[in-house]
């Protein structure tokens, strides 16, 4: 009896540390590319030129969209880590480097004392933070779907998606308080450090719990041979497998990069709503798609993938135009607008750690998906946010980034005719 209780703590114990470790070191790589979405305007104003405000802005935008550069990069050095030392040394190593971009951005020395130097700093510790987010989201991804119950995978493939909002909405509520409490000239010179220098610390914290956690069984149960075997081979007999997580990234990326990260900055440089109410607006409706996650996890355990897969790209087609019309002025449309498109989005959001996990072997499980992934995310999320502020402001037509967000979501949604039914398949082959 005392033996069976035991084997019981342990396992609850070992749970424990495997959604702590896991979630924690997530959720700081989701934050650290939140808040530079959130602060975007502050970054503008004090590393790049003050002369052209609009030109700052995109700028900074810019680099955004060249820190997603180095993801494929940072999807295939980690993913080869994951898949030839381990999915927990891949994990460790990626949110050790995500900290070092989060400190160099945070004390880095402002355009006025050392001019484009302070520009040329903040693309390093961009392309870092890329490299390390690249390989994040495979490595935890990986990692989550071969602890979890097979028969419980889509719901806790959820956890990807919750500790990163988690990460998300502390950013956005750590915004918003500093708005509140400081003021324009102090958030200017020293205010909008905080959440970055409060980033590296945290992820430095994620990296002493990543380190205690336990590799995967699936992974040790693998030979050594199997272990060494070229990769190349594999990934090109695994391409209809890497397409199709391009396919099915693809319009999600970008309506959740739209919806899910920079709506408000955009609210606020575009439509000119109140910063501190935008990022409120943003705080509720992250709650709700956390909310959602887990009844759409629990329901693909019941119901199948790819019927889930289908609500949240036909869904979110559907409803981007109508929500997309109703945000005009108002901190209110927003929120409204956020939490409707997000509670479609999280459809997609909740499974496909697992999904992607599904497709592959064990061999190859990390860097088949992180590769496809990230170069997908880094063409059409990372350029998302600059497209629709140069689209929308610059060239006086958002109409077209609205086509062209919809036509990706019905791209995901007719990829998911391609891939196989996978719930509770078994990931130890």
């Amino acid at each position: 009896m005392s033996i069976a209780v035991t084997k019981q703590q342990t396992g609850r114990v070992s749970t424990t540390k495997t959604i702590v470790g896991t979630g924690i070191g997530n959720a700081v790589e989701w934050y650290d590319w939140a808040i530079y979405a959130t602060f975007t305007p502050f970054i503008a104003s004090q590393l790049f030129s003050k002369a052209d405000p609009a030109s700052a802005v995109l700028s900074t935008l810019a680099i955004f969209a060249v820190g997603f550069v180095a993801r494929p990069f940072g999807g295939f050095l980690f993913g080869w880590i994951g898949d030839r030392v381990g999915r927990k040394t891949s994990m460790t190593l990626a949110v050790g480097l995500a900290s070092l971009g989060s400190l160099m951005i945070g004390i880095a020395p402002t355009f006025a004392s050392i001019g484009a130097w302070a520009s040329l700093m903040l693309l390093v510790a961009r392309l870092i933070q890329g490299l390390a987010h690249g390989g994040e989201l495979p490595s935890s991804q990986t990692y989550l779907s071969e602890m979890a119950p097979k028969e419980h995978r889509g719901f806790w493939a959820t956890l990807i998606y919750t500790s990163g909002t988690v990460g998300i909405l502390f950013g956005t509520l750590l915004g918003a308080v500093l708005n509140m409490t400081l003021t324009a000239e102090a958030m200017n010179a020293w205010g909008w450090r905080i959440p970055f220098l409060l980033g590296a610390a945290m992820g430095l914290y994620a990296l002493i719990m990543r380190s205690r956690l336990h590799e995967t069984e699936a992974f040790e149960g693998e030979s050594l041979a199997e272990k060494r075997a070229p990769l190349w081979p594999q990934i090109v007999r695994h391409r209809k497998q890497a397409l199709q997580v391009i396919g099915l990234t693809v319009g999600l990326t970008v309506i959740y990069y739209v919806w899910g990260v920079v709506a408000p900055s955009y609210a606020t440089t575009a439509l000119k709503i109140d910063r501190g109410e935008a990022l409120w607006a943003a705080v509720i409706a992250n709650i709700v798609f956390i909310a959602a996650l887990p009844f759409w996890g629990k329901l693909s355990d019941r119901i199948g993938r790819k019927k889930v897969l289908w609500s949240g790209a036909i869904g979110s087609a559907v409803m981007h135009f109508p929500m997309t019309w109703l945000l005009k002025d108002s901190a209110w449309q927003l929120a409204v607008g956020m939490s409707v498109m997000l509670v479609f989005i999280a459809a997609s959001a909740a499974i496909v750690p697992a999904v992607y996990a599904e497709l592959f072997p064990t061999s190859i499980r990390t860097v088949g998906v992180g590769v496809p992934y990230s170069i997908c995310v880094a063409v059409f999320g990372g350029t998302a946010p600059y497209l629709q502020q140069w689209l929308g402001t610059t060239m006086g037509v958002p109409q077209l980034f609205n086509i062209y967000a919809v036509v990706l979501l019905a791209v995901s949604a007719a990829f998911v005719f391609t891939i196989p039914e996978t719930k509770g398949k078994d990931l130890t082959h």
